[in-house]
């Protein structure tokens, strides 16, 4: 008997924050063979070596990704599927995806960038013409968020507001992409659907507070996020989608506020540059705060003549919060390896992980969820 061959996913980034979880979680798969990619090779090759005796095939490798020639290479190794955690997203052009529909590979990403998520439906016609899964925003936005989401509207006859937040502990890892992600739109103006039409807001303003159960009160400001214009149509929002991200320590959070009116101010034409300085400052304040993070979506409407509201709220402790924005990815990465997925085309990462395949994918980590409905 032929041996089945093994499916081949190349991890870009593949020894970063995230990067490193999602290998891990896959190198279980019997059937895969792991390639971890980085512009690092001493890094990759180390990630590597650490995960010597796992049940895939798992090797290191220097790699830039935006080489001319990476369609080539990837045709050369028979790659089936590329994952793409090497971000900030926000800027980057969709040239990795285009050399992954070239090469007849999928291709999934953790981007969380608004324009770049909603506009990989450009290559739409490219990827069904070469029949392969182009995925954007694998992550914790849209992917969860609109899981969520999923699971309530049909308890809506229709939807008013959506409130998501998300607030992870002082002591989650913090990337240097996520920190430049984050500083892309600080004090920046873009739009929100509020009141029924689109407003603008600003970056890190409009401040309050939301109280967990299990972690107190958080401060939490705007955030530029893919689900302001995915979800006001895809869920028929007639008043407002609003998405806030909160920091443990109030000393970021307040710091980031001021910083967001310096550049509304035009003081500071932008924040981004001083990412590495200003990750460097936020480490030496490591050890003050938790390990303990969460997540809201708050959705409101009517049902039957009644209004309703429903409170979904995630928590994860013991540091698994950094965990969340990789399942997505995981999840599609396991059905296709597993041949289960035969949709192609180029979308955004809506419908493609429910709730339910969300959860069996956090078995055994301290993350989870409780909810509460109330009618009026």
């Amino acid at each position: 008997m032929s041996r089945e061959p093994a499916y081949r996913i190349l991890v870009l980034g593949g020894y970063g924050n995230f990067g490193a979880r999602i290998v891990d979680a896959l190198a279980s798969q019997a059937r895969c063979h792991l390639l971890i990619a980085g512009r690092d090779a001493v890094r990759a090759g180390q990630a590597a070596a650490r995960l010597r005796g796992a049940a895939a095939v798992v090797e290191g490798m220097g790699l830039d990704a935006h080489d001319p020639q990476f369609a080539q290479f990837l045709r050369q190794q028979r790659i089936d599927l590329v994952i793409h955690t090497a971000g900030p997203f926000q800027g980057q052009s969709y040239e990795v995806a285009r050399a992954c529909i070239e090469a007849g590979a999928h291709y999934v990403d953790l981007a969380d960038g608004r324009a770049f998520v909603t506009g990989i439906t450009a290559l739409d016609a490219a990827a069904r013409e070469r029949n392969v899964l182009v995925v954007s925003g694998a992550s914790t936005v849209p992917a969860l968020s609109a899981a969520v989401l999923d699971r309530y509207r049909s308890r809506f006859d229709s939807i008013a507001t959506v409130s998501i937040g998300i607030t992870p502990g002082n002591r989650t890892p913090r990337g240097l992409s996520t920190v430049e992600s984050v500083l892309s739109y600080c004090g920046k103006p873009f739009e929100r659907w509020q009141r029924g039409r689109w407003q603008r807001v600003y970056g890190w303003q409009d401040q309050h507070r939301v109280f967990y159960p299990r972690l107190g009160w958080r401060w939490f400001a705007n955030c530029d996020v893919p689900d302001l214009s995915l979800f006001p149509l895809r869920y028929g929002v007639t008043d407002s989608v609003k998405f806030h991200a909160g920091l443990e320590l109030r000393t970021i959070q307040w710091s980031l506020w001021l910083m967001s009116w310096l550049a509304r101010w035009r003081i500071v034409s932008n924040w981004r540059p001083a990412a590495r300085f200003l990750r460097a400052a936020s480490e030496l304040l490591l050890r003050f705060g938790s390990d303990a993070g969460g997540m809201h979506v708050v959705v409101t409407g009517t049902t039957a003549g009644r209004q309703r509201r429903i409170e979904w709220l995630l928590t994860a402790l013991a540091g698994h919060g950094p965990q969340i924005p990789c399942i997505a990815a995981i999840v599609i990465a396991r059905k296709l390896a597993s041949g289960r997925w035969t949709q192609h085309g180029a979308m955004p990462c809506l419908d493609l992980m429910t709730l339910d395949e969300f959860d069996d994918a956090v078995k055994g980590m301290e993350i989870g969820w409780q909810e509460k409905m109330i009618d009026a």
